[in-house]
């Protein structure tokens, strides 16, 4: 009987020597992101992240000039990070987020105090606190931070708006009943972690963690309605922005090696939960009118 190889999506890793532990990086793979790169740069520049750790899965637009260009130098590190492995043996792939998640932690993680994974489409939001590192600040003796998705679909845009993603995308759904499409983000102190995967990392050997406000869980109980929260850092993920964008994503296909029409029936399935009931969200709009202001 054929078995189809699985993708390798977890690494075991043994945690990088703590050196200097300060501040708040953000890890993050890219591949042709010109069109938003610029402002989720600028918006997270600001929230307080000191350095981006940005992996280079073979752009070819002008995502890491305009990186470049809104940056300081010294809060940029790229790497290029173009190619896809498998395991010789079961043929197996390995995915390639999870390598680069793999190799920010043991490479660089010693740097700083707080590494957080997510990705050009997601926002981390300070609800109440000045930037991020404040809003983590009572978290520090957790090694493992969870943050839900807030999902944001189409919000009725035919091709993308002028003015950028936050002042645009206002309508979101709620978590605690698009259960089907809800997943995480992690913020983890890089010396504690253990194992990596992308929603989820193991921490002195355990996978357990907080929300935002110190509740604590393991993983598998993350979907119980009583961890839920966003009161200090939520998490935005602008799944789908524009219709145009939609089909864009649609056709450049899964960060895995997936069939298309699978790939499709997936984005779809996701989509349709988000947009079936939406409430209005102004957190990240609230937050840059009191940066501005």
């Amino acid at each position: 009987m054929f078995f189809k190889p699985s993708t390798i999506s977890q690494i075991a890793i043994d945690p990088p020597q703590p050196g200097r532990r300060d501040g708040l990086g953000i890890v993050l793979i890219v591949r042709n992101e010109a069109t938003h790169i610029a402002e989720w740069a600028r918006f997270h520049h600001i929230a307080g992240v000191r350095q981006f750790i940005v992996y280079d899965n073979g752009c070819t637009d002008r995502t890491i000039e305009i990186l470049r260009d809104v940056l300081p130098a010294d809060a940029l590190r790229v790497m290029p990070w173009d190619q896809k492995l498998r395991d010789r043996r079961s043929g197996a792939e390995i995915h390639n987020q999870v390598l680069a998640y793999a190799h920010a932690l043991r490479n660089f993680g010693g740097e700083f105090r707080w590494l957080a994974f997510i990705d050009v489409d997601e926002f981390l939001v300070p609800k109440v606190a000045e930037d991020l590192p404040a809003a983590l600040a009572t978290l520090s003796e957790h090694p493992h931070v969870s943050l839900p998705w807030h999902m944001f679909g189409r919000n009725g845009h035919t091709d993308t708006p002028d003015g950028g993603v936050v002042a645009n995308y206002l309508h979101r759904a709620d978590p605690r009943r698009a259960r089907h499409s809800l997943n995480w983000k992690c913020i983890v102190d890089p010396s504690r972690v253990t194992a990596v995967r992308v929603h989820g990392f193991s921490t002195d050997g355990q996978d357990v963690g907080v929300n935002d406000v110190g509740l604590l869980a393991t993983h598998k109980d993350r979907q119980n309605a009583a961890f839920y929260s966003n009161a200090a850092i939520q998490l935005n993920h602008y799944y789908t922005r524009a219709d145009a964008e939609l089909q864009a994503k649609i056709n450049r296909g899964s960060n895995k090696t997936v069939a298309a029409q699978k790939h499709l029936r997936r984005v779809m399935r996701i989509v349709n939960e988000i947009e079936r009931d939406t409430v209005e969200d102004r957190a990240a709009v609230n937050y840059v009118a009191r940066k501005q202001g």
